[in-house]
């Protein structure tokens, strides 16, 4: 299968181009320092519109050549976790951009003082403070939980060595597990893909190594989460949040009314997804799931999902939808964005990456699935909004999590909803299935993250947990969700996603992202009906390019969505809910 291209930004990792990038990127720093020192950027001192777009523009030409840097390197490293060159150079890049969090720390500070006279007046002096007004707005609110200067210039210093360093140390050690699986050592990526074997006790036979290759590590990464939610629990207390929860709203650009709403419509709609995971076991000749069946093939297709015949049929119905959206799709084959095929090393599940201008790179870990499809359609839905936010600024482009899945989820559905319409009997079972199989995940599983993040957080405040510790609450958090529709479990869940090491609740985000888009979906399909399709595109397409510098309310109201109503997310559900009760049907 394709792997992406690389040597558009340099030859190699001995490129002495690189060398010289990373060096010129130190100067860079240095100067962003400098530069900062002279206009007085801190907190208390007065802030002018000369200085303010100074700075501006300056972290903005840092952060814009850093990024084919980052992405570069992480091109390696994510591909294969033991190139020791590539981690290295990872590891350089870390250090000399360090100084960049103290320097995002001082310009909140700095404008944290000014009331929103104050502010609207800076807005009005200057073209480039103007162009950055939502950035301005949402650092007077962050500024708000910032502790000192000086510990947040220490806070940000220490993270790759704290937080940051298990994080890393999590993704390379789980890159490289392996399991027994009959006789043979498999990559743990690779037995997680044989959970949608059609043969049931393959599936049980992959779980149960599967299971034993994380608990071989379990200390690992229980001291790994214990690091992470560690120093994120401490910094949210110190910084004044309510609770673990609450920096996560302020980053993801959402209140709390806005997640209660959701997350109420989620609760409710527990008891419709069970139905389907019963239906299921019905359908595999079973009174109740086990954790080996969640991915377990219903129904049959026709189609032979090679890559190949996914990447058509991707772009067709793509085209469909807009010739615009179709020529970006092929573009991003031809040109080779994207590295398709699992392999030892290699990191497990899939994302999208912004590599320079406003191109992307997308992994992912292809099995011959309409599932695996999505993924694809998914992944380039984010390159797409990529290519949507342009060559905007970096500091315009940053885009919360609850918008940043928005694209994705559209164009998921473009795709599903293109392979349901003409299928009949077993290839319609199928089509439901690997639908309700992709929401169930987001809306049930990702809830069980949430409810078992905020636990580990109240009890990590008490010290260490350990790895039966952490098992029991995963448990925990699966009974809330699942309910009795499953038997076994799947305690190490918490070693298995990535997300947990990073950003803390990198979860919920996905549930928004989800119902926000079908929300969306919704509408163009009424717009379609009306013949305004391409009214609803060129708002979309807008919209998109408007994520970073608008709060998720405010965009949503462009489209006559009330994030806070109840409705709105109970809509979204009656979409999936039908699509169960089509299931039992079938």
């Amino acid at each position: 299968m394709p792997r992406w291209r690389t040597d558009d930004l340099y030859a190699g990792l001995d490129d002495a181009a690189l060398t010289r990038d990373l060096d010129a990127l130190r100067a860079q720093v240095e100067q962003l320092e400098a530069l900062f020192d002279a206009q007085g950027i801190q907190a208390g001192a007065p802030v002018t519109a000369s200085g303010l777009a100074q700075a501006l523009d300056g972290l903005n030409r840092v952060l814009h050549d850093a990024g084919p840097l980052r992405a570069y390197l992480y091109a390696f490293v994510s591909t294969d976790s033991r190139n020791e060159v590539a981690q290295a150079k990872v590891a350089t890049l870390t250090t000399l951009t360090l100084p960049l969090g103290p320097l995002r720390s001082r310009l909140t500070a700095w404008v944290g003082g000014l009331d929103d006279a104050a502010l609207a007046a800076l807005l009005e002096q200057d073209e480039v403070v103007r162009a950055h007004a939502h950035t301005l707005r949402d650092a007077v609110r962050a500024a708000q939980y910032q502790m000192s200067p000086a510990e947040e210039d220490l806070a940000a210093r220490l993270h790759p060595a704290s937080g940051g360093g298990w994080g890393k140390l999590h993704g390379n050690v789980s890159s490289t597990l392996r399991g027994e699986f009959r006789g043979q050592s498999l990559p743990v990526t690779a037995l997680r893909a044989l959970a949608s074997d059609p043969d049931p006790q393959v599936r049980e036979d992959a779980y149960h190594a599967e299971i034993a290759a994380w608990k071989s590590q379990e200390v690992v990464f229980a001291a790994c989460m214990n690091g992470v939610k560690g120093e994120a629990g401490t910094l949210a207390a110190r910084r004044g949040f309510a609770d673990a929860v609450a920096p996560s709203l302020l980053g993801n650009g959402i209140d709390r009314g806005t997640l209660d709403a959701m997350q109420a419509a989620v609760v409710a709609s527990l008891p419709d997804f069970r139905r389907y995971f019963r239906a299921k076991a019905a359908r595999l000749g079973k009174g109740q799931l086990d954790w080996w069946d969640l991915f377990a093939p219903a129904g049959q297709s026709n189609t032979h999902w090679t890559y190949e015949a996914g990447a058509e049929f991707v772009e067709r119905q793509f085209r469909g939808y807009s010739p615009a959206l179709g020529d970006f799709a092929a573009r991003a084959f031809q040109e080779d964005w994207i590295d398709a095929g699992p392999r030892d090393g290699k990191r497990s599940g899939a994302f999208c990456m912004r590599w320079q201008g406003s191109d992307s790179r997308i992994l992912m870990n292809h099995d011959p699935s309409l599932d695996s499809v999505s993924t694809l359609a998914h992944e380039l839905g984010h390159a797409y909004h990529n290519r949507q936010l342009g060559d905007l600024p970096p500091l315009q482009r940053e885009t919360p999590m609850t918008l940043a899945e928005t694209a994705s989820i559209f164009c998921e559905t473009i795709i599903q909803n293109a392979a349901l319409e003409t299928a009949q009997g077993q290839e319609r079972l199928y089509v439901l299935e690997t639908q309700l199989m992709g929401h169930a995940q987001v809306i049930v599983d990702i809830h069980s993250r949430f409810l078992f993040e905020h636990a580990v957080f109240e009890r990590r405040a008490g010290g260490d947990l350990n790895p039966s510790d952490l098992n029991d609450l995963m448990l925990w958090a699966q009974r809330e969700t699942y309910g009795d529709a499953l038997g076994t479990l799947h305690p190490y869940m918490w070693a298995v996603k990535p997300h947990y090491y990073g950003l803390s609740f990198y979860n919920y985000p996905y549930t928004f992202g989800l119902l926000f888009g079908l929300g969306l979906y919704a509408q163009y399909e009424q717009a379609r009906a009306a013949g305004q399709e391409a009214d609803f595109q060129a708002r979309y397409d807008a919209l998109l390019a408007a994520t970073g510098q608008a709060t998720p309310l405010e965009l949503a109201a462009r489209f006559g969505i009330d994030l806070h109503a109840p409705a709105f997310w109970e809509g979204s559900l009656n979409v999936i809910r039908r699509q169960i009760k089509a299931y039992e049907g079938v």
